[in-house]
């Protein structure tokens, strides 16, 4: 048995613990079926709200007085899912949310569905153009594109030190206006983030480029708020090798910006600038250190924006030496 399928065993055995060793005063049924799970949690305080319990983003399918009731799709609720040797693993978050006047404090449990690989599946390869990611009545799209943004890259191969330019956009259709933003972005060599991928850091903190302390990347002016264009410079990570680039796209509400929903990134004169306003430059001082809102109470993401992961790729960096 491999150490990373030996690894897995030992996790489901420790969740298995865990629940075993849940608090007498609630229990969770969880019933997992090919591409579907149905979790049930069953409360037996009476000051419990199960109106307020959230797996992921989704609200419960139903409530009683006693009992939360989710029967999801694995494709939404923002399920994370980990493919690791012959095992494909969804994860998700059980959460409680209690008022603050609320005798019982806010609380999470950690959902798990773990099944065999499929035979026949394999890493999505994807699109190295545009890819198209759909989230209710949003469309998220993103993409390599050519030197001065006005089209499709005409190619997936870029010298060490050359601009990568990649532009994220989201059609928002019949919702309220909103304002792209990059929470986080890395690059790795597989189409599937694993334990074991290598990845090189581009955006971080939620929404600090990183990378711009050490190269010429940037954000460039915007033309439409939603939409956002990165001039990345290449990276030595991976040269001739398949590159993929991970990024979380974030719909958001421009009237909330704060220091974690924001796109900062650094100039040499100057140091940490805010793309969309200036004036409001101190949001991204954070950058140096971490980024938390400092709120008293965080906004709640499905209220004001929504978040979408997408994958870029595979494009290749090529070694000018070579």
């Amino acid at each position: 048995m491999s150490s990373v399928v030996m690894a897995l065993f030992w996790l489901c055995a420790l969740l298995l613990g865990l629940a075993a060793a849940m608090s007498v005063y609630a229990d969770m049924n969880l019933d997992c079926r090919p591409g579907s799970v149905t979790v049930v949690w069953t409360e037996s305080r009476s000051h419990v709200d199960t109106s307020l319990f959230r797996l992921g983003s989704c609200f419960p399918t139903r409530v009683s007085a006693r009992e939360a009731v989710f029967s999801v799709d694995l494709n939404d609720c923002n399920f994370r899912r980990l493919v690791t040797g012959d095992k494909m693993m969804y994860t998700n978050d059980l959460t409680y949310a209690s008022s603050p006047d609320s005798l019982i404090l806010p609380f999470s449990e950690l959902v798990v569905c773990v099944y065999e690989r499929p035979k026949d599946w394999y890493p999505l390869i994807y699109d190295p153009v545009f890819q198209t990611y759909g989230e209710g009545d949003l469309v998220f799209h993103i993409g390599l594109m050519n030197d001065d943004f006005s089209g499709p890259a005409e190619s997936t191969n870029f010298p060490l030190g050359s601009i990568i330019p990649i532009r994220a956009s989201v059609e928002q259709k019949t919702h309220q206006p909103l304002l792209l933003l990059l929470e986080d972005c890395v690059a790795s060599t597989t189409a599937e983030l694993q334990p074991e991928s290598s990845i090189y850091p581009i955006v971080n903190n939620k929404g600090c480029l990183l990378d711009s302390k050490f190269s010429r990347s940037k954000f460039e002016p915007r033309k439409e708020s939603s939409a956002i264009r990165l001039s990345l410079q290449a990276f030595k990570f991976a040269l001739g090798e398949e590159v993929f680039i991970h990024c979380d796209l974030l719909a958001w509400d421009r009237s909330f910006l704060d220091h974690t929903k924001k796109a900062c990134h650094y100039t040499k004169d100057y140091g940490w600038e805010l793309l969309d306003n200036p004036a409001n430059n101190n949001l991204c001082d954070c950058c140096e250190s971490s980024c938390k809102s400092r709120r008293t109470r965080s906004t709640a993401l499905g209220k004001h924006g929504i978040l979408q992961k997408a994958v870029l790729g595979p494009l290749t960096i090529t070694d000018v030496k070579s």
